[in-house]
């Protein structure tokens, strides 16, 4: 397979700072969630951006699980399992029906709502486990993360009032989307979103990933991660704006 790569020399820029500021969160400032494909789907199609993101999020991934193998909630993990594989399922099912407008209005909702709810929302109130709840939360990330990587704000709806340590409630987040992440790679090459442009345009931006964890790494202890979240969501927020006028202004066309 010889070597292609996505021509518009914007989508490395975009990419550089989206695949950074991941492995910034990932290397330990905090869950930074959704912001690869909003970003990069500001130079290429929202489903090329997916399909290129997937490799590099693995990679991350297979890092985290390894450093949080030990801490993680397997009875929550076995419960919410199911449900983000159904979750998964119909958004493997469902994926075609959409086209790229409306998957920029799909992801620049999630963008723009994850900020609000992440900047507005007050402490949860503890809970217990409620399988409904969880059922439906899972479900609805296995669909968000299957269309966009972004099933962040669903899970977390479910699992913060549980009030598990923190190590905990990062190490079964982690364990949650590695697994969601290995699952799409079959649906993703059904679907034909692994083409030579895409893989090696990911294999290229995977250093970039692995340098971005050990920039987090680094800055963990130098840097407050208010200061982080604060550029993380300005950026992801923007982002949003833009491409729900992107998409609107296209369906409108």
């Amino acid at each position: 397979m010889s070597p292609e790569f996505v021509a518009n020399p914007w989508f490395y820029a975009a990419a550089g700072v989206a695949v950074v500021l991941s492995g910034i969160s990932k290397g330990g400032l905090g869950a930074a969630g959704g912001l690869m494909v909003p970003i990069m789907s500001l130079t290429i199609s929202p489903v090329q951006a997916a399909a290129i993101a997937l490799p590099i999020l693995l990679t991350m991934d297979l890092v985290g699980a390894y450093a949080y193998r030990r801490d993680w909630d397997r009875r929550q993990t076995a419960i919410l399992l199911p449900a983000g594989i159904l979750g998964l399922a119909l958004g493997w099912l469902t994926f075609r029906q959409l086209n790229d407008h409306w998957i920029r209005v799909l992801v620049g909702s999630i963008s723009c709502s994850f900020v609000a709810y992440s900047v507005l929302r007050r402490p949860p109130a503890p809970a217990a486990p409620n399988l409904l709840k969880g059922y439906l939360c899972s479900a609805a990330s296995g669909f968000t993360t299957f269309v966009a990587h972004a099933g962040g704000p669903p899970f977390a709806i479910y699992l913060l009032p549980l009030r598990l340590a923190t190590a905990v409630y990062v190490g079964t987040t982690v364990i949650f989307f590695t697994v969601m992440n290995v699952l799409k790679v079959v649906p993703y090459a059904h679907l034909g979103l692994f083409d030579a442009r895409t893989l090696w345009t990911a294999a290229v931006m995977v250093p970039v990933a692995i340098g971005g964890i050990l920039l987090g790494l680094w800055l963990r202890p130098r840097m407050s991660p208010k200061w982080f979240y604060r550029v993380a969501y300005a950026l992801l927020f923007t982002t949003g704006v833009k491409l729900l006028f992107d998409g609107f202004r296209g369906l409108g066309a």
